[in-house]
């Protein structure tokens, strides 16, 4: 019993680990997937989590009955060798794309908030990621153990402060302009861009698990977790509305009004953030990888790294801005293939 509660708990911080990246930090995505709509936040809140608990309960449910080595073998058994194959090379580019944005995000952090060069930034955490990645599946597993529980209690603290200024109820009330339908589109477009990147961490995680109920409870636990870390964001932002829209990090401007140290640990904490998704990407980029070439995961760990470090000489704001929004686009079939696919599993 006590071992089950170890890997639900694994796979739930892993789930949410690799889900909370640095724009979900940021309260970036929250404002422009969320926040923006008003109410009707709160409502699509819900239909992200839904999707969340499910299409992650499946996608690693699927991984672990036919032992999935990578994300190309989920791809292969939902839509078939040929178009599974041509799935798993789009995800393949746009893992290298956000992993570069990652990157970028994290040699930003140390320049403009711990005054320390771009390109040392860039290095110091390329260094930390090959280290720990050389330990695997544990040190990605043991990072989220440390950083979600940490990342948990600061939106609590966060949620309470809110909850004790005037007005907290901003959220049930406030106004926008956008249209339902928009408002009602965002949650799947989230849960795409998020889930097919998710894929590269979440498929290696389900496959190395046999008990279909460990991974059932892991993956409702962090869908849950995931959707109330939204809606506490989403709480606080609202209440900042419209004014919190001119901060590149709209939650870092929630975090000043808390004091220096509170902001301190906010923007290690981004860093943090941004870091689980950097290695939980590689990590799935190596896999998929080394089943096209004879290197060895070391080798691959490198050239992942060059790669995204040269990409990341472009910058953090255009590559967000160039890619994102084509990668969402692609993310958004595949969310609509991987919905419809029936899949039928053996009694466990």
């Amino acid at each position: 019993m006590q071992k089950r509660t170890s890997k639900v708990l694994q796979i739930a911080s892993t789930y949410m680990g690799t889900i909370v990246g640095a724009g979900f930090a940021t309260g970036q995505e929250i404002l422009q997937f969320f926040t923006r709509f008003g109410y009707w936040g709160t409502i699509t809140i819900a239909f992200a989590t839904i999707l969340f608990i499910w299409l992650g309960t499946k996608m690693m449910i699927i991984a672990s009955e036919i032992r999935a080595n990578s994300y190309e073998d989920l791809n292969k058994a939902l839509f078939g060798d040929k178009y599974g194959r041509l799935i798993s090379l789009f995800m393949l580019v746009i893992l290298l794309g956000v992993t570069a944005v990652m990157l970028a995000g994290a040699g930003t952090i140390f320049y403009e908030h711990w005054n320390i060069a771009y390109q040392a930034g860039l290095l110091i955490t390329m260094a930390g990621s090959f280290l720990l990645l050389r330990k695997g599946m544990k040190s990605i597993l043991a990072v989220n153990a440390i950083v979600v529980p940490t990342m948990l209690l600061f939106t609590v603290f966060v949620m309470i402060h809110t909850f004790h200024t005037p007005g907290s109820a901003k959220f049930l009330t406030l106004s926008t302009d956008y249209s339902p339908w928009a408002a009602l589109a965002s949650p799947f477009l989230y849960t795409a861009f998020n889930l097919s990147l998710a894929q590269a961490v979440l498929v290696p995680l389900g496959a190395e698990i046999r008990d279909r109920k460990t991974i059932v409870m892991g993956s409702w636990l962090g869908g849950i977790g995931i959707g109330f870390m939204l809606l506490a964001g989403h709480i606080a932002l609202s209440l900042h509305m419209p004014g919190i829209q001119q901060f590149a990090i709209p939650m870092g401007g929630i975090a000043r009004q808390l004091g220096q140290y509170v902001q301190f640990i906010y923007m290690f904490l981004i860093f943090a953030e941004i870091f689980t998704t950097l290695i939980a990407n590689i990590y799935g980029l190596t896999l998929q990888l080394k089943e096209r070439t004879s290197w060895s995961r070391e080798w691959l760990t490198v050239a992942v790294l060059l790669v995204c470090y040269l990409a990341s000489q472009i910058g953090f704001g255009p590559l967000l801005s160039t890619l994102y929004p084509l990668f969402g686009l692609i993310s958004l079939g595949w969310l609509i293939l991987m919905i419809r696919r029936r899949v039928t599993f053996r009694n466990s």
